[in-house]
């Protein structure tokens, strides 16, 4: 007998209860184990005033942007839709049946004040990475480091050729941009000018990788542990490569004096292997470079390259193939007459004499009357590095290193942030910090849930 619904009759009274309405697998009961707000209201206190209105809760407003990152809901006005009808985010958020969820401007506005004053998105980023860290998800001796292009919200076909027609009053974005020329992850990274700046976000850098159309986009930047993939630290920079270098070095000191974790290596691809940063992981910081070196010192014409050289430390000197010596060369006229070039390079030259006289000219210098050699000032570090790449470690260390684009891969097919909502690069950090927060805390309840899940007898 084929059945039919009754009209719709209001109870009186409901026995209904939130906790036991969301199921115990649900992503949020996992992650709501791992999420600690008790000290952001200490922590926001001198931003508040102690008398007036009462503001919206600073935790709810929190609470409501982890499920937002955590489940790629990129509309922050679509988020409280969801919130307002979402059984499980309400449990989340300790709003209750009855709780109001705030309007989705108090958002724009709490982000802009006293949130970025305080710093909050960071301190509450390092909190989980500490949670990480108790709960032994953090080995500790291998790093990674890596940066991926994010697209700018701004039009690709809009843009000015120079930064002096913008207008500093116009928009926020536009202070932003001014206020960072001189950092060394923005403005001061290289004196090469883009070749069109966005008017709405110029310090998104006009751009393309892989031979894709050209956007406005900025970089994010993850230092992760290799053990589990556990992101230490994120920074936002403009997207070329000196100033991904520049955020690689202070994400490692950041790491160093907010969390005391040093790595024993650090393992990156080769827009790091550069002589500077390699000399600065090995003498400055004492991490082995798993990183392959960056080197064009390979010739095609199929001529003698460097390395086919041999160098001698204790003369400081080069051996060619025909046995004969290539000396250090010091300009006369060079200040400081110490031989180094303007690329941090020393110059090695072999006698004339003893070219004019080698049988293998041809194959050394054919169109020069003697063969010249340059070796780099930080070039112990540089052999260090291909020492390394040797050892059965360094094969390793090429597989863990992709640990860090399956992150990049899971920040933007899964939490969907392949392209920034917010502008100005304020608004890139708080939006690379939030998502890095998601991630550690999914990261948090799927390996701590498989732990704690009690075997089938």
């Amino acid at each position: 007998m084929m059945g039919e619904q009754s009209v719709m009759q209001e109870e009186l009274f409901y026995g209904f209860s939130l906790e036991r309405h969301v199921p115990a697998d649900h992503l949020l009961r996992a992650i709501d184990r791992f999420v600690d707000l008790s000290g952001i209201r200490q922590h926001l206190a001198p931003y508040y005033s102690q008398i007036g209105r009462p503001s919206i809760d600073p935790e709810l407003l929190i609470r409501m942007l982890i499920v937002g990152y955590c489940f790629g809901i990129r509309s922050e006005r679509r988020l409280c839709e969801e919130v307002h009808l979402n059984l499980a985010y309400r449990w989340f958020c300790r709003l209750g049946l009855e709780g109001d969820v705030p309007d989705h401007s108090t958002f724009s506005k709490t982000r802009h004040g006293r949130f970025r004053d305080a710093d909050l998105l960071r301190e509450l980023f390092e909190t989980v990475v500490r949670r990480c860290m108790v709960e032994g998800l953090v080995g500790g001796e291998g790093f990674a480091v890596d940066a991926s292009m994010i697209v700018a919200d701004a039009h690709r076909q809009r843009g000015i050729e120079t930064a002096e027609e913008l207008k500093p009053e116009a928009k926020r974005a536009v202070a932003e941009y001014l206020a960072t020329l001189d950092d060394a992850a923005f403005g001061a990274a290289t004196p090469v000018e883009p070749k069109f700046v966005s008017p709405v976000d110029p310090a998104a850098r006009w751009t393309a990788s892989w031979g894709g159309p050209a956007v406005y986009a900025y970089c994010t930047n993850y230092l992760i542990d290799v053990e589990h993939a556990i992101i230490l630290d994120v920074e936002p920079s403009t997207a070329v490569r000196q100033a991904e270098v520049t955020a690689a070095k202070t994400m490692i000191e950041r790491t160093h004096d907010n969390l005391g974790l040093w790595p024993e290596r650090l393992i990156a691809d080769t827009g790091y292997g550069s002589a500077e940063m390699l000399n600065w992981l090995v003498h400055e910081r004492g991490i082995e470079p798993h990183i392959p070196v960056f080197d064009k010192s390979k010739r095609k014409d199929g001529t003698f390259s460097r390395e086919d050289f041999i160098y001698d430390h204790a003369s400081d000197s080069y051996r060619c193939p025909g046995g004969k010596l290539l000396k250090l060369y010091r300009r006369p006229f060079k200040r400081p007459r110490d031989g180094v070039n303007k690329d941090g390079t020393l110059g090695y030259r072999a006698s004339k004499h003893d070219c004019d006289a080698c049988a293998l000219k041809p194959r050394c210098c054919p169109k020069a009357p003697a063969r010249k050699v340059t070796r780099s000032i930080y070039e112990g570090a540089r052999d260090m590095a291909r020492d390394i790449a040797k050892t059965d470690a360094y094969q390793t260390s090429r597989y863990q290193r992709k640990k860090v684009e399956m992150l990049f891969a899971h920040l933007k097919r899964i939490l969907k942030l392949d392209r920034l909502r917010l502008r100005g690069p304020c608004g890139a950090r708080d939006e690379f910090h939030l998502a890095a927060i998601a991630q550690n805390l999914r990261k948090l309840a799927k390996i701590c849930t498989i732990r704690t899940a009690v075997p089938a007898t």
